[in-house]
């Protein structure tokens, strides 16, 4: 067969309007020619802009928009690039194809849906859908779940689409995230066929299955794939080091006809393994596309210099990256101040009176944020917060006792402080096996029923009117009540036994982050370990919980909160001030991380992400003493992270008390 070329007229665009809003290095990405290009955009060195400008310049040269795939990480993301885009070109952006991979692949498989069994009025399952169908699938098979704790629904759902988008065997992931399901391999195995089986017979698909059949669609079907090569002539990809496997697959494809491909992202920022994002995709771009264009943004619009030396010498450190160094336009400012507390109630008592301070200085409180490896270690800062009147938004998820694992523990001890309490027992027994609303309903009632004390005693003859499942599982909760019972009232003491009567276990059939929630838990006996009394330290965790700091008046509007995160949660987010609290070796890097292939570069990516989310103030907190949740004195050793740039890129502040 014959080829023609048609070749692609392009129009003369008037680049005087991009010369005013760009920088040179900007500039030369948003004008390069066809082929594939990698941007390289350091933090703050507006790289929204370039592939917002890139977009509209392709337009202004005569690129049909409706040829152009933009892909983002958020809808809302891709609306305001294009939104932009219509402002800054003289053509059309509506046509342009924009969205994320699950929103773009949605939109190509209703097209396409009877190549891979389904019809196009599928219905999309939600997180939560998805869920209760493995549920009704383990029951379909008729599998056991009581003789041993076999994985809840989340839990099945993290292993099979962990397996899917970074197309790994099951095998692997048990092998990898939860070696202690490797028994169940074979049922989990028979649940995923099930669980698609039923979703093709209901015409059903998931979030994984937007990605997976879309996939399968370029793969199986080369006319689907010649179609959509053919429509995209520019393929373009926000937040690139963020893709996972098949993101990454489904890109290459794409383009791999005319290979106008444009991937802009940062490798110091791919902090996102642990969710399926594949390193490998950006750092080997040019081995894959070895003609490929690497255009670096180096010039940063957010930090002042002294937290950019800081930065930059630490990510230095890292082998496996492209190099280079991020350049200030901002005015110098104070140096960041590596501040030595002698424990986290100190530690807390710093950020507390530092931010008002910075307040009284005209800097509003949600222009501040503190930063922390893990959401465990706001514990005390919430509670020296709420203590001070300071108000607050946690961006890391609920407040640390309004968690469920926290409330679930909360509620053994509550019993045991008061045995009366029906909401506590309600809470507790139903996360036993067999034991649903109904039988705790039937279990309280008993408990209500009993004139003075408790009679745990009497409770026992219950049982034989339960079921066989919910008796085994009342049988397990009386035990931890009678060992709880038998116990010196010292919460810390108490959450241990807790955790050691089959709670530990629940959570690892429940949560696919059992892990950091279990690390929750022992943070909380650790925590305490300062009260003398249970009933102290559950009078505490109610007055944080009805006192909070959003409750405090102020004259001002109520979104002056000061903004506590963990890292991940504050990725491309920036403020005037930033505090990183626990930065302290084994957590901040993790012990997990260290433990991983790779976890070291990746925690100082984390770090890096960190420090570079500060405007003009950043301080480094490391406190020198601490307790772990088997009561052990600790001497905390500051983070290598810091032991690894110089001393003088940081002003060192001794903290003390007056």
């Amino acid at each position: 067969m014959k080829e023609y070329v048609l070749k692609t007229t392009k129009a003369p665009v008037d680049l005087s309007g991009y010369e005013a809003e760009l920088n040179p290095a900007q500039l030369q990405a948003v004008t390069a020619g066809r082929g594939p290009h990698l941007v390289i955009a350091g933090a703050g060195s507006g790289k929204t802009r370039v592939i917002t400008y890139r977009v509209a310049y392709l337009i202004d040269q005569g690129t049909n928009p409706s040829r152009i795939l933009l892909v983002t990480f958020t809808n809302k993301a891709a609306r305001e690039m294009l939104r932009r885009v219509t402002e800054v070109t003289r053509g059309d952006s509506t046509q342009v194809w924009g969205g994320t991979f699950h929103h773009i692949g949605n939109m190509i498989l209703r097209r396409h849906a009877t190549l891979v069994g389904l019809t196009n009025s599928y219905t999309i399952l939600d997180r939560e859908d998805a869920k209760e169908l493995l549920q009704v699938c383990v029951t379909d098979l008729g599998i056991s779940v009581t003789k041993h704790r076999f994985p809840k629904g989340d839990v099945l759902q993290d292993i099979l689409s962990t397996a899917i988008n970074a197309e790994r065997s099951v095998a692997h992931v048990l092998e990898d995230r939860y070696p202690f399901f490797t028994l169940f391999e074979a049922e989990i195995l028979a649940i995923g066929r099930r669980y698609r089986e039923r979703k093709f017979k209901d015409n059903l698909v998931d979030y994984d299955d937007l990605l997976s059949l879309w996939l399968r669609l370029l793969k199986e079907h080369p006319e689907v794939l010649d179609s959509y090569r053919q429509r995209f002539l520019h393929v373009l990809c926000d937040e690139y080091q963020d893709t996972n496997a098949i993101q990454g697959e489904i890109l290459d494809l794409l383009a791999s006809n005319h290979r106008n491909l444009m991937v802009v992202g940062d490798d110091a920022q791919s902090i996102f393994a642990f969710r399926g994002a594949k390193y490998a995709n950006i750092l080997r771009f040019t081995e894959r596309y070895p003609d490929a264009q690497v255009h670096k943004l180096e010039t940063n619009y957010r930090s002042t210099p002294e937290v950019l030396d800081l930065a930059n010498a630490s990510i230095l450190h890292n082998i496996d990256q492209y190099h280079k160094t991020l350049r200030p336009v901002r005015p110098s400012g104070p140096k960041p101040a590596l501040t030595s507390l002698t424990d986290e109630e100190e530690q807390a008592a710093f950020v507390a009176q530092r931010a008002l301070e910075l307040r009284d200085e005209a800097i509003p409180l949600n222009d501040m944020a503190v930063l922390y490896r893990a959401h465990f270690q706001s514990i005390q800062l919430q509670l020296e917060l709420t203590r001070r009147g300071i108000p607050f938004d946690i961006r890391s998820g609920l407040r640390f006792y309004e968690q469920a694992h926290v409330k679930d523990v909360v509620a053994y001890l509550r019993i045991a402080v008061n045995p009366k309490d029906e909401l506590a027992w309600k809470r507790a027994v139903k996360l036993h096996p067999g034991i649903g609303n109904a039988t705790a309903e039937q279990i309280w009632q008993a408990v209500a029923g009993q004139s003075g004390q408790l009679d745990l005693e009497a409770l026992k003859a219950l049982a034989p009117h339960l079921g066989s499942r919910a008796r085994r599982g009342f049988q397990e909760f009386l035990i931890l009540l009678i060992r709880l019972f038998a116990l010196p009232q010292a919460p810390a003491e108490m959450i241990d036994t807790v955790l050691d009567g089959a709670y530990r276990e629940y959570l690892k059939t429940r949560y696919p982050n059992w892990a950091s929630r279990l690390e929750d838990l022992q943070q909380l006996a650790t925590f305490a370990l300062r009260y003398p009394s249970l009933e102290a330290f559950l009078t505490e965790l109610s007055l944080t919980g009805v006192i909070t700091g959003e409750d405090v008046v102020w004259d001002e509007p109520r979104d002056e909160l000061l903004i506590l995160s963990t890292i991940h949660q504050a990725k491309g987010l920036e403020w005037s001030v930033v505090f990183l609290i626990w930065l302290v070796d084994g957590w901040f890097p993790s012990a997990a991380g260290l433990r991983e292939e790779g976890g070291l570069e990746e925690e100082r990516r984390l770090f890096y992400v960190a420090t570079t989310r500060a405007k003009e103030h950043l301080y480094l907190c490391h406190p020198q003493r601490g307790t772990d949740f088997r009561r052990r004195e600790l001497i905390l050793k500051p983070s290598r992270f810091v032991h690894e740039i110089s001393d003088n890129l940081y002003e060192q502040w001794h903290v003390r008390m007056e």
